[in-house]
């Protein structure tokens, strides 16, 4: 039994993309922000772009390795861990949707004045020393989102779970507008999940035909003698 990841239909890459463009939509038209953990947002992007490594990059590597089921699992898994080793290996982050980092800035400082009163600014980075915290505000300018990095060396995992804990309760107070990305998202994710509906039901799988029509026996593959003097 053969299993080519080269026969992974597009369409079925693309859903994924699409359902995660419409998300990204959704929270963007949310009236309050949402806070998500740097983890799940690249678990996120990883389960969205799946469908597209297995069809393109994994694809051309499966000829090296065979095409048994076991070697696409195996290459499967092989991207599952560099997802994990890049979480683990990334600095923890909080990302903010539907914020803007001057609506959110306010909100970090209570926070961080409230978990530690000698915490201090610098720019856009608040240390809050008696918690072992650095804290740096990253802005996307208008895609109306910000992470909040912790920076310096590795946080205390209690210290840094209890601002991430503070921050999602604090958020979920704040009212904010609409952003007007939230539309143009859902529209884009909207297409590609039309355009890979378009591509399941009624583009037909274009199969190069091999079969040749086999002469019968004893029948000659010239055509029709004609008559002699016609």
């Amino acid at each position: 039994m053969t299993l080519a990841l080269g026969s992974v239909p597009l369409w079925a890459a693309l859903v994924p993309l699409g359902l995660y463009i419409v998300l990204v939509g959704w929270l963007h038209l949310r009236r309050r922000p949402v806070a998500l953990a740097g983890s799940w947002d690249n678990l996120l992007l990883a389960a969205a772009v799946l469908g597209l490594v297995v069809a393109g990059p994994l694809a051309l590597l499966q000829p090296a390795v065979g095409t048994s089921p076991w070697a696409a699992t195996m290459l499967v898994l092989l991207f599952a861990l560099l997802v994990a080793i890049g979480i683990l290996a990334a600095r923890p982050r909080v990302v903010v949707y539907n914020v803007s980092i001057d609506q959110l800035r306010p909100v970090v400082a209570e926070l961080a004045t409230g978990i530690d009163a000698s915490a201090r600014w610098a720019g856009e980075t608040v240390a809050l020393p008696a918690r072992g915290l650095q804290l740096h505000l990253d802005g996307r300018g208008l895609a109306r989102s910000v992470s909040i990095v912790a920076v310096g060396g590795r946080p205390p995992a209690e210290s840094w779970a209890e601002f991430s804990r503070r921050l999602r309760r604090a958020v979920r107070r704040l009212r904010v507008s609409r952003s007007p990305w939230g539309a143009a998202f859902v529209g884009l994710g909207g297409a590609v999940i039309a355009c890979a509906l378009w591509l399941a039901l009624w583009v037909p799988s274009s199969q190069p035909s091999t079969a040749r029509s086999v002469p019968a026996p004893g029948a000659s593959h010239a055509g029709p003698r004609r008559p002699v003097g016609t």
